[in-house]
């Protein structure tokens, strides 16, 4: 007989083992599994690994954890497990459906070292009804092979909200500064300041690739490298939504390549990238190559540079995808031509006419200032687009 039994640990109580006693006596059966799920409070770092033994409880963290409190040397430290740091909590198959609330507590010096192993984060992933919510991840150092992120490795049919990540992620495939591979999830208000590097592909800023799913009033700040379908925010976007989000880091590879996102099969609306982007071919400011994608109300205004179906704001615009309303600065791009959209120069750029006679929901305000009562916000003639959100 297995029992696994989870626990709070407040720090004024002792874990006893009664508990474990009448599980024994409850199960009577030899060769049964049972899981005791219970709702943590997340005080230390024993605590927090101790959510994988409770993978559907309701837990919160109490405070913010770093590399001086209790358990960082065992168990999250570049010392830990024989040098691959952190194991992250659960398996592809066996990942957290359960809640975190972080309170805006952060979890700080995070460290993992296993570029052998899938589906590599804080957590291994989330499944149906997994949150996780209000937490920072700072300061941390992720390595992974498959479906690797800050947070998480991948979330599928999950959600994550209010939380962020920085600090470094490396991967060879599917690989994001907060989430690996997002299916049919949520990220929302979240945003990944981390820099990604993968060996293979499918690397993007926030998340690697993402199918199905949403991400909305999401950003990212920090650098990603990769050879194929690499992107500021998304590696890979199909039959999925993206809105009201930007990337501003400088985007590097060599096939496939976008400010915001590498690949677009999905809708993209309301979003911008500012960023640099580099690489050979089906390079663009906003999106590396749109297949069967649409673009509204959206630009771009980073430097771009490449070699074939290079575009100020779309690199390749393949089938029937359409692109609407959606513009890229031609003086800062540095490309006169585009797979699609409208260019304009940096006056025109931050002239709200531009965009008001197009539909956009878009209000002047002053320097400082928003006006959370319209998607998108313009000091007009000072100041390029933002969304409201960004106060």
């Amino acid at each position: 007989m297995k029992i696994i039994l989870g626990s709070s640990k407040p720090h004024y109580m002792i874990r006893v083992s009664v508990f474990l006693v009448i599980a024994v006596l409850i199960a009577g059966i030899a060769g049964c599994v049972i899981h005791v799920s219970q709702n943590l409070e997340i005080w230390d770092w024993y605590d927090l690994d101790a959510i994988r033994d409770n993978m559907s409880g309701h837990h919160t963290l109490m405070n913010d954890l770093d590399s001086t409190t209790s358990g960082y040397t065992e168990l999250a430290s570049p010392t830990a497990n024989e040098g691959k740091g952190w194991q992250p909590i659960g398996t592809k198959d066996d990942a957290f459906t359960g809640s975190l609330d972080g309170q805006g507590y952060e979890i700080r010096d995070l460290f993992i070292n296993r570029p052998d192993q899938d589906d590599v984060g804080l957590f291994s992933g989330l499944d149906q009804a997994g949150v996780i919510k209000n937490i920072g991840l700072t300061n941390a150092a992720v390595i992974g092979q498959d479906r690797v992120g800050g947070l998480a490795g991948h979330n599928y049919i999950g959600a994550v909200n209010n939380s962020y990540s920085t600090g470094s992620v490396l991967g060879d495939h599917m690989v994001g500064g907060l989430v690996g591979e997002n299916i049919e999830g949520s990220v929302s208000h979240s945003y990944s300041g981390s820099d990604v590097s993968a060996i293979s592909g499918g690397v993007g800023g926030l998340l690697g690739e993402n199918y199905g799913g949403t991400v909305s009033d999401s950003y990212s700040t920090g650098s990603v490298n990769g050879p194929d379908v690499v992107g500021g925010l998304l590696g890979l976007h199909f039959d999925s939504t993206v809105s009201n989000s930007y990337s501003t880091g400088s985007v590097k590879g060599t096939y496939i390549v976008g400010g915001l996102v590498g690949a677009n099969g999905g809708a993209l609306s309301n979003s911008y990238a500012t960023g640099n982007v580099t690489g050979d071919a089906d390079i663009g400011g906003l999106v590396g190559h749109n297949f069967v994608g649409n673009v509204s109300n959206s630009y771009s205004t980073g430097n771009v540079t490449g070699v074939t179906y290079v575009g100020g704001l779309i690199g390749e615009n393949e089938g029937e995808s359409i692109i609407s309303n959606s513009y890229w600065n031609i003086e800062t791009s540095g490309q006169a031509t585009s797979g699609g959209g409208t260019g304009k120069n940096t006056t025109e750029m931050k002239d709200i006419a531009t965009f008001s006679l197009t539909g956009w929901n878009i209000i002047a305000v002053a320097l400082n200032e928003t006006n959370a009562a319209y998607t998108w916000n313009i000091v007009n003639n000072i100041t390029y687009p933002f969304l409201s959100w960004q106060s």
